[in-house]
C-alpha cells in the first residue's frame, strides 16, 4: 500500500511539473523575427559616404570620383616574378548542371597560378566569372603578390556559357537566386582546374574569393551567400541586384532584388565580406524602384543592408561612372583586392 502510494504521488507530482512546465513553455513569447528594414530609395551617393580612397582597414561607405587613373599594380613591373598562365575548354556535352539552354556550347576556363607555387600545395584561388579582367588580373596579382600585399593566389577565369539577360545561358548562370552555379563550379570546373593546371585548390571557405561585373557580381555574391562553405570574400562591379532572374522563381518573385529587399536582413549574419561598387551613371540610375530594375538603388541598398546586419563590407560609389567603368575597374581593383583578402591565414 505504502509502495503504491508513493507511486499515485509522484505520478501526480510529474503530472501536475508537466504541467507548470507545458504552461511556461506556452507562456514563452515567440523567437522574435528580425525588424523589418525601411530600405532609402535614393539612387544618389548616401549620405555617410566618405571621400575615397577607401582605406583598406576600413568597413563602410566611400565615394570616388572622376578624374580616373589607372592603379600602378595594373603595370607590369621589372624583377617581379610572372605566374603561369594556361587554359582549357569545357563542352556543354559534359555537363550535368548545364547542358545547354538553346544547344551546346563551350566555355573557356583560363588559370593563373603564382610564381613560385610548390606542387601539392593547398593554394587560396579567386574566381572571375565572364573570366573578367584575364589580361590585367595576372599582372595585378604578380605585383602584389611580390609586395606581400595579398597571398599567393591561383585565379580562376571562367567564361560564361553564352549570351546576355534573361532567357540566356547566362543569365540563367547568372542571375538565378540559387546555390547551383556555386556547385556546378565546385564539381565540374574546379576538379579540371587541379588537373589541366597541376594545382592543389584549398578547401578553406576564407580562403576563397569570387569577382565579377554586373550579372557576373550577382553570381559572386549569390556563390558566397548560398555556399559561405565554399566561398566568403567577394568582389562586385555594377551588381545585378535587380530583378533580372530568368526562368521566373516565386520563392524570390524579384530575383537578385531579394537580396537587400529582405533576404539578407532576415537571415543571421554570414562569415562574408564583400566590397561591392556602383557608377552614378549606371545601368537604370534614372528608372523608378517600383521596377526593380535601377542599378544605384539596388547597390546602395546592398550597403545599406550590410551596414545594418554588421558585415565587414565597402561600398564604394563611383560618381560620374557607368556600368562596370573600365576606368574605375583598373583604378580600384588593386585595393578591392587588397581589402577583401585583409585577415586571411592559410590553414
Amino acid at each position: 500500500m505504502i509502495a503504491n502510494t508513493n507511486t499515485g504521488r509522484n505520478l501526480l507530482l510529474c503530472a501536475v511539473a508537466t504541467g507548470v512546465s507545458a504552461a511556461v513553455a506556452s507562456a514563452q513569447p515567440a523567437p522574435a523575427k528580425p525588424a523589418p528594414l525601411v530600405l532609402t530609395t535614393s539612387n544618389t551617393v548616401p549620405d555617410d559616404a566618405v571621400a575615397g580612397p577607401a582605406p583598406i582597414d576600413k568597413n563602410g561607405n566611400f565615394k570616388i570620383a572622376a578624374p580616373y587613373a589607372n592603379a600602378p599594380e595594373m603595370t607590369t613591373k621589372p624583377n617581379v616574378p610572372k605566374g603561369a598562365i594556361s587554359s582549357f575548354t569545357m563542352s556543354s556535352a559534359d555537363s550535368k548542371m548545364y547542358p545547354g539552354l538553346k544547344g551546346p556550347y563551350q566555355r573557356k576556363v583560363t588559370v593563373y597560378v603564382p610564381a613560385g607555387y610548390v606542387a601539392g600545395t593547398a593554394a587560396p584561388f579567386i574566381v572571375a566569372q565572364d573570366a573578367m579582367q584575364a589580361g590585367t588580373i595576372p599582372r595585378i596579382l604578380d605585383n602584389m603578390i611580390n609586395e606581400k600585399r595579398v597571398p599567393a593566389m591561383v585565379a580562376i577565369f571562367i567564361a560564361n556559357g553564352g549570351g546576355d539577360g534573361q532567357g540566356s545561358e547566362r543569365g540563367l548562370e547568372y542571375d538565378t537566386v540559387s546555390g547551383k552555379y556555386a556547385e556546378f563550379v565546385e564539381t565540374e570546373v574546379l576538379p579540371l582546374v587541379e588537373k589541366n593546371a597541376k594545382v592543389t585548390l584549398t578547401k578553406d571557405p576564407d580562403g576563397r574569393a569570387t569577382f565579377g561585373g554586373s550579372s557576373g557580381a550577382a553570381a559572386a555574391f549569390t556563390m558566397a551567400w548560398f555556399h559561405p562553405d565554399l566561398y566568403r570574400r567577394v568582389i562586385s562591379y555594377s551588381g545585378t541586384f535587380v530583378n533580372q532572374q530568368s526562368p521566373a522563381n516565386p520563392q524570390t518573385p524579384h530575383g537578385a532584388w531579394e537580396y537587400h529587399d529582405h533576404l539578407i536582413n532576415d537571415a543571421e549574419k554570414k562569415p562574408l565580406r564583400v566590397w561591392i561598387e556602383v557608377g552614378s551613371r549606371d545601368n537604370g540610375a534614372t528608372a523608378p524602384v517600383t521596377g526593380f530594375h535601377n542599378w544605384v538603388i539596388a547597390n546602395n541598398q546592398m550597403a545599406q543592408v550590410f551596414k545594418a546586419k554588421g558585415y565587414d563590407y565597402q561600398y564604394i560609389f563611383a560618381d560620374n561612372a557607368g556600368h562596370v567603368d573600365g576606368k574605375v575597374v583598373s583604378q580600384t581593383l588593386p585595393e578591392a583586392l587588397e581589402w577583401v583578402w585583409q585577415g586571411y591565414k592559410a590553414k
